[in-house]
C-alpha cells in the first residue's frame, strides 16, 4: 500500500509539473481573450514555427465580417512594422483568419502585433509587448519522441526515489540509480540532437554558452551523479532528496527561456532571453 501511495503521489507531481512547463513557456501559444462584434473568443497565438511548416499565424474567428492585420518586424531591430493581411480559411480542424510572416532561418525571430476591425471599430492588441515567434528546424519524430519519453519517464523516477528517500524505503538506492541512466540518456543524448535538428548546434550551454535549457540539464545531472555515488556504500538519502528536488525544479523551468536566438547583425546565433512573454 505504502508503495502504491509513493508511486501515485511521484504521478501526480510529474504530471503537475509537465502541465505547468507546457503553460508558461516561451514558445508554446499565447492566450488572448479578446470580444468581435460582442462574441468572446479565446485565440491561441504562435510563437514558434518549423522550417517545414506554413510560416504564417492563425486568428481562430469564425466571423467573416471584420477584418485584420498582423504587423511585424525582426525581433529587437529597429526596422519599422511591416502589415500582414489576415484572410479567411476553412480546413478540417483548422477554422479560422491566417496571416503570411517571412520564414526566418533556424533560431531567427519576428515579432509582431494585431490588428482587427468589426462593426465596433479598430483594436490594437499587443503592440506594447508583441508577441514573438522562434523560428526552429524540424525534429524527426524518431528523435523527438524518445527524448520526450526518456525524460518523462527519468523525472518520474527521481520524484519517486525522493519520495521514498525521505521515508528511507530501501528502493530509493534503485531508482536513483535508473533515474541518473535515463537522464542522461534522455538529456545529455538525445537532448543535444534534438538541439541539433532544431538550431544546429549540439551544446550551447557552459562553457559554449548560456543556454538555460542545457546548462539546467547539466546541473541536475551533476546532482544525480553525487546522489549516486554518495549512496553506493553508504544510506545517505538526503542526497537523493536533494537531487530530486533540483530535477524537480529544473523540470518546471520552462524550455527556450534562455535559448538559441539568431543575431541578425553578426548572423551569430547566440542565447538569449525573451521577456515580454508572459
Amino acid at each position: 500500500m505504502r508503495k502504491f501511495f509513493l508511486w501515485t503521489l511521484a504521478f501526480v507531481i510529474t504530471v503537475a509539473a509537465a502541465i505547468y512547463q507546457r503553460h508558461t513557456g516561451p514558445t508554446y501559444p499565447k492566450e488572448l481573450n479578446i470580444s468581435v462584434n460582442n462574441k468572446p473568443y479565446n485565440v491561441k497565438l504562435t510563437r514558434s514555427i518549423a522550417l517545414d511548416e506554413k510560416s504564417e499565424v492563425r486568428l481562430s474567428i469564425t466571423d467573416t465580417t471584420i477584418k485584420a492585420k498582423l504587423f511585424f518586424k525582426r525581433f529587437n531591430s529597429d526596422e519599422e512594422y511591416q502589415p500582414s493581411e489576415f484572410r479567411y480559411r476553412s480546413e478540417p480542424k483548422k477554422e479560422g483568419f491566417f496571416a503570411d510572416v517571412p520564414q526566418q532561418q533556424a533560431a531567427g525571430k519576428l515579432q509582431y502585433y494585431l490588428e482587427i476591425s468589426d462593426s465596433r471599430g479598430s483594436q490594437t492588441y499587443l503592440k506594447e509587448s508583441p508577441i514573438v515567434i522562434r523560428f526552429k528546424g524540424g525534429v524527426p519524430v524518431y528523435i523527438l519522441l524518445p527524448h520526450i519519453l526518456f525524460m518523462f519517464v527519468a523525472m518520474l523516477f527521481s520524484t519517486l526515489a525522493g519520495l521514498m528517500a525521505v521515508i528511507k524505503f530501501p528502493l530509493y538506492k534503485k531508482y536513483g540509480i535508473l533515474t541518473l541512466i535515463l537522464f542522461a540518456i534522455g538529456g545529455m543524448v538525445l537532448g543535444p540532437i534534438v538541439q541539433y535538428f532544431a538550431f544546429g548546434n549540439f551544446w550551447t550551454g557552459i562553457p559554449f554558452g548560456w543556454d538555460l535549457t542545457d546548462n539546467k540539464t547539466l546541473i541536475a545531472l551533476i546532482f544525480w551523479i553525487v546522489a549516486v555515488v554518495m549512496n553506493h556504500k553508504k544510506d545517505r538519502p538526503v542526497y537523493t532528496v536533494l537531487a530530486a528536488l533540483i530535477l524537480l525544479l529544473v523540470f518546471s523551468i520552462p524550455h527556450s527561456l534562455f535559448g538559441s536566438q539568431l543575431n541578425y547583425s553578426t548572423g551569430q546565433v547566440t542565447q538569449g532571453i525573451i521577456l515580454n512573454l508572459f
